[in-house]
C-alpha cells in the first residue's frame, strides 16, 4: 500500500507541475504553433468529428452521465459509491470554472472560432471535466471487476480526444487543454481513492460479479 500511495503522490506533484507550466508558459509561440498545426479549419472532415468529440465533453452530457451513474449505483443499493461520483465529478467542475474566472486567460484569435464560446480559456472545461467525470465512472462502476483494465484506458482515451477537439476548433490554446487534463487527472487521483474508503462504509458485504 506504501508503494502506490507513493506513487500517487509522485503523478500527483508531476499533474500539478504541469498545470503551472501551462499557466506560466502558455499563449506564446509554442501554442501559437501548435494551434495552428492542429487548426481543423478546410477540412469538413475533421471539422465534424471535432464538432462531435466536443459534444461529448458539454456539460449537459457530462452531468448527465455523472447522475445515471449514481443512479444506477443507488438502485443496485450502494448509496455511499453513488454519492461518492455526484460530490467527486460537480466539486471537480466547479472548480474547474473557479479557475477559468480567477485566471481569466482569453481564448485565441489567431484562427477563426468553429465554435461559439464566451467563457474565459483556461483551463479547458472540456478538457478538465471530461477527464473527471469519464475517469470517476470508470473507476467506480469497475472498482474490483474484471472490467477496470479496459475501462479506466478507455476513459482517458476518450477524454483526451474530447481535449483534442479543443484547439482544432480554434478555441483553445493547447495548454488550455493539457492543463485540463492534468488538473482533471489530478483531482480524480485526489479525491476518488478517499471516496471510495468513505464508500465502502455504505456498500453491502458483497457486490454481485459483473
Amino acid at each position: 500500500m506504501g508503494h502506490f500511495f507513493h506513487l500517487r503522490v509522485t503523478a500527483m506533484g508531476a499533474l500539478a507541475l504541469i498545470w503551472l507550466a501551462m499557466l506560466l508558459l502558455g499563449t506564446g509561440e509554442v501554442d501559437r504553433q501548435l494551434l495552428l498545426l492542429l487548426y481543423a479549419g478546410g477540412h469538413p472532415t475533421l471539422i465534424a468529428a471535432s464538432r462531435f468529440l466536443t459534444f461529448l465533453g458539454q456539460p449537459p452530457v457530462l452531468l448527465t452521465l455523472g447522475f445515471i451513474a449514481a443512479a444506477w449505483l443507488w438502485w443496485r443499493h450502494w448509496p455511499g459509491y453513488a454519492v461518492a461520483v455526484l460530490v467527486v465529478t460537480l466539486a471537480g467542475r466547479g472548480l474547474a470554472e473557479v479557475q477559468k474566472f480567477t485566471i481569466e486567460r482569453s481564448r485565441p484569435t489567431i484562427v477563426p472560432h468553429l465554435v461559439n464560446e464566451y467563457t474565459p480559456s483556461f483551463p479547458s472545461g472540456h478538457a478538465t471535466s471530461s477527464m473527471i467525470v469519464y475517469l470517476t465512472v470508470a473507476l467506480v462502476l469497475t472498482e474490483g471487476s474484471r472490467w477496470s483494465r479496459a475501462a479506466v484506458p478507455a476513459a482517458i482515451a476518450l477524454s483526451l480526444l474530447i481535449g483534442l477537439s479543443r484547439p482544432m476548433l480554434g478555441v483553445h490554446w493547447p495548454s488550455d487543454v493539457v492543463a485540463g487534463w492534468s488538473f482533471g487527472a489530478l483531482w480524480v487521483l485526489a479525491t476518488v481513492p478517499m471516496a471510495e474508503r468513505i464508500a465502502r462504509r455504505y456498500r453491502p458485504r458483497s457486490r454481485p460479479k459483473r
